[in-house]
Formats: structure tokens, C-alpha cells, sequence
């Protein structure tokens, strides 16, 4: 069964998104992020200029099959439905929805800003994997901060 993990209190998801995809990928870990086009393209652009010395390598769904295949980050603005993925290890889900698929990944992890929407959004999330059975971790981030 799929592992469900939510980061709370990220003060900006794709900043936060950036760090955890280079913390994942230094330990060996191959993660698809799924959510919403304008924050993909968004994302992409982070990635090249966050952090000069620690570039972490991705590309988009639908890449020709050789980068996909050496790419650790894979960039998808569909899971179901769309490019073929080549792993299924770890989801990150970008996204105010339930990402179609999640269940196909070892582990599926979710960013909740601080943004009451988002926060709206999140619950419904966990609403959903809850009634379903999975076990949910939580990762308060504001806790992380102030003990830092």
C-alpha cells in the first residue's frame, strides 16, 4: 500500500518542492511531481537556478525515453492518462487535487502552504487517502523551523 506523507506549513511550495527533490535525489530516491501546468513550467525554471552547486537533474513526461530513463526527477502534469513514467517510486504532488494514479507509487507525498486555500484543498486530500485505509504522516514544518 501506498505511503501517504504531508508537509504542512511550507512557506512557499515550490522553494520547499526544490529542497525536498534535492534531499530525495541525493539519497537515490527517482520522484515524479504532478500538479498544475503553470507550476510545473514554474518548477522547471527553479531547478535550473535554485542552487548553482547542487543542480538536480529532470525532465518533462513525454521526453524521449533515454532521458527519461536517466532523469531522477520526472516533471508530469498527468500521471493516468498521459506519458508512460518510467518508475513509480515517489510521487510528489504539486497539486489542490488527489493526483489520478497515486496508488501505482511506493510513496506519495503532499506540500500544504500556509495559504488557507491550499490548506482547504489538503484537507479534502487527506479526507480522501484516509477513507481509504492509508496510514498518513505528517511533517509539520513550522515545528522544524522553530526548533532549528
Amino acid at each position: 500500500m501506498t505511503e501517504i506523507a504531508f508537509h504542512f506549513n511550507a512557506p512557499d511550495k515550490l522553494a520547499y518542492a526544490c529542497r525536498l527533490l534535492r534531499k530525495a535525489v541525493a539519497s537515490g530516491a527517482r520522484v515524479v511531481v504532478t500538479g498544475a501546468p503553470a507550476s510545473l513550467q514554474a518548477l522547471d525554471t527553479l531547478l535550473w537556478t535554485f542552487s548553482p552547486l547542487e543542480f538536480v537533474a529532470h525532465c518533462r513526461a513525454g521526453s524521449p525515453a533515454e532521458q527519461l530513463m536517466a532523469s531522477p526527477v520526472v516533471l508530469a502534469a498527468q500521471i493516468e492518462g498521459g506519458p508512460e513514467l518510467p518508475h513509480h517510486q515517489v510521487l510528489l504532488n504539486l497539486g489542490g487535487e488527489v493526483a489520478a494514479g497515486y496508488e501505482r507509487f511506493e510513496r506519495t507525498i503532499e506540500v500544504v502552504t500556509l495559504d488557507d486555500e491550499d490548506r482547504q484543498q489538503a484537507r479534502q486530500r487527506w479526507k480522501h487517502y484516509a477513507d481509504r485505509g492509508y496510514s498518513i504522516t505528517r511533517h509539520d514544518l513550522k515545528l522544524k523551523d522553530t526548533s532549528a
